[in-house]
């Protein structure tokens, strides 16, 4: 009965955290939407400066987005921290953005409001997001042969998002929304030691079992 509860318990984590992760989905979504909506109207280029501060600000200086997202600083000292960050250098509207986070206690939100954000812009403007990694960089000739394949396949204008992973040894892995197609000689080799370690597991199983059956006679 224990043994059953625990797995009842890990069951329930598993599930608790993956509805978790569609809560923060879905809230990141609206807040990204009202962004990019709000942006639309007075011409600012809001992605930029998210962009700008996830991979500029928050990396030149991690304690920054520590002190915005923990839960234990007030909001009023968040919102001086953004001020006296942003003010005169942000647009108005992005700042807006960050103030409405901080009184929604939703700065944590940041990331999970940056990818929505970019999947939205994406799908409005047609595009559509391919990840590529390979042993070493895309020939001209491939790339351009991917992007258009990718294009006639799904009637968006792709953005290829290529990086080199010596460790493929090569081929490619490109991956297309939910969708992943491996390629790559790593990948080939694993599939070729797991042929023969099942291989060689059943001929030792066959053996056995002709053993045992001699022996029975």
């Amino acid at each position: 009965m224990r043994a059953w509860g625990v797995r009842m318990n890990e069951q329930h984590d598993q599930e608790a955290s993956i509805s978790a992760d569609v809560s923060v989905r879905r809230i990141a979504h609206v807040y990204a939407e009202s962004l990019l909506n709000a942006a639309q109207q007075k011409g600012d280029s809001v992605l930029e400066e998210l962009d700008s501060l996830l991979d500029d600000v928050f990396k030149g200086h991690p304690q920054f987005e520590t002190l915005l997202s923990s839960a234990v600083v007030g909001q009023y000292v968040r919102r001086d921290a953004l001020e006296k960050a942003f003010a005169g250098r942000a647009s108005e509207t992005f700042l807006s953005f960050l103030h409405v986070l901080n009184r929604h206690e939703r700065l944590e939100l940041l990331r999970p409001i940056r990818h929505a954000a970019h999947e939205i812009d994406d799908e409005r403007k047609g595009r559509l997001r391919v990840q590529v990694l390979s042993a070493v960089a895309l020939p001209d000739g491939i790339r351009s042969l991917l992007i258009e394949r990718i294009r006639q396949i799904y009637q968006k204008e792709p953005v290829l998002d290529a990086k080199i992973r010596p460790e493929l040894l090569g081929g490619l892995k490109i991956r297309v929304l939910d969708r992943q197609v491996d390629a790559t000689v790593s990948n080939y080799l694993d599939n070729m030691k797991k042929y023969f370690f099942e291989r060689s597991s059943h001929e030792i199983q066959s053996r056995r079992d002709r053993f045992s059956s001699a022996d029975g006679n």
